[in-house]
């Protein structure tokens, strides 16, 4: 059954009903949905499986940060339906997506325990991670978080963080390996490529006349990987294409403005719009200005055939 997202608590009583079951729920922000929060997710799902009740997500948007605290707020991993689409795969049946703005900041820890985990989503258990702080100037920690369960009738169970390699897995772990270019210790913390999404953007033509065709690609999001050619995969439609990607400002044209563009294996389609994912599986080089066209092609078609050399190791790899 498809996510059901809601806008507020009123929008959760009225779409749910009075009927409506009780809910296992997590609460935070989720940016990434990396590994520990999947499995926080996970956590949520086996509980409302095993004690009946609805698996559930409240989540903020925009990022609070953006709101307290606007010149420190951290570049996002991902877009709001990336996280939806992510809380779908892991088998949450509803996400309830508070708009976050200065009259949210306000509310009180208890009143937020009320208003949104009581009255409107009968919370029976609530799973966050150690740190969790909530409610106005964020006074609520899972101390308070516990005592209010006692007494509202749900139960708190405080989730450990995930570590990898001596690391421990978080949104701005992954936001540096992004911005260093360190695909492969991404994907650890993620348990997935990283991804970007967005629409296909027509291009200036000189790379398809000059060099190779390429789909470029647009995206609202904001953590970009290093500029660089990567082994890559593309998602165009339902398929899946193994491609080699290029992030930078095209130097060898005088370029100035960031450039994602992709050149996919084995696709002839010419296409100027339409959706596309890219993702990013291991850096190859940094982008480099080359003294014509002719010898960026040459350069170009190495890195494809890095690429496939990249994929080919890689298919070995798989059991």
């Amino acid at each position: 059954m498809p996510l059901r997202t809601m806008l507020s608590g009123e929008e959760w009583v009225a779409q749910l009903g009075a009927t409506r079951k009780s809910a296992a729920v997590t609460i935070g922000n989720f940016d990434g949905v990396h590994r520990g929060h999947q499995k926080i997710l996970q956590g949520v799902v086996d509980r409302a499986k095993r004690d009946d009740l609805l698996a559930t997500v409240l989540t903020f948007y925009p990022h609070p940060a953006r709101v307290l605290r606007p010149d420190a707020a951290p570049g996002l991993l991902a877009t709001l339906q990336q996280r939806l689409s992510a809380f779908n795969r892991s088998g949450i049946d509803a996400a309830l997506v508070m708009r976050f703005d200065a009259e949210l900041a306000k509310v009180s820890a208890e009143d937020f325990v009320q208003r949104f985990l009581v009255d409107a989503m009968r919370a029976r258990a609530v799973l966050v991670g150690a740190n969790f702080r909530f409610g106005h100037r964020q006074m609520g920690n899972v101390s308070l978080l516990t005592e209010l369960g006692a007494q509202f009738g749900f139960e708190v169970e405080v989730v450990p963080p995930l570590v990898e390699g001596g690391i421990v897995v978080s949104s701005t772990a992954i936001r540096q390996a992004v911005r260093e270019g360190r695909m492969e210790d991404a994907q650890k913390l993620l348990g997935r490529s990283f991804a970007l999404e967005g629409e296909i953007r027509t291009g200036t033509g000189q790379g398809r006349e000059l060099v190779v065709p390429t789909l470029n690609l647009a995206t609202e999001q904001e953590v970009l990987p290093q500029n660089g050619v990567y082994a890559t995969e593309t998602v165009v439609g339902d398929k899946v294409y193994r491609s080699a990607t290029n992030v930078g400002v095209r130097p060898t044209f005088d370029g100035t403005r960031l450039a994602i563009e992709s050149h996919l294996f084995d696709f002839d389609d010419s296409l100027s719009g339409g959706t596309m994912e890219v993702r990013f599986c291991k850096r190859l080089r940094d982008e480099q200005k080359f003294s014509s066209p002719g010898e960026l092609r040459e350069q170009v078609l190495k890195d494809i055939e890095r690429a496939k050399g990249y994929f080919a190791i890689e298919t070995q790899r798989i059991p």
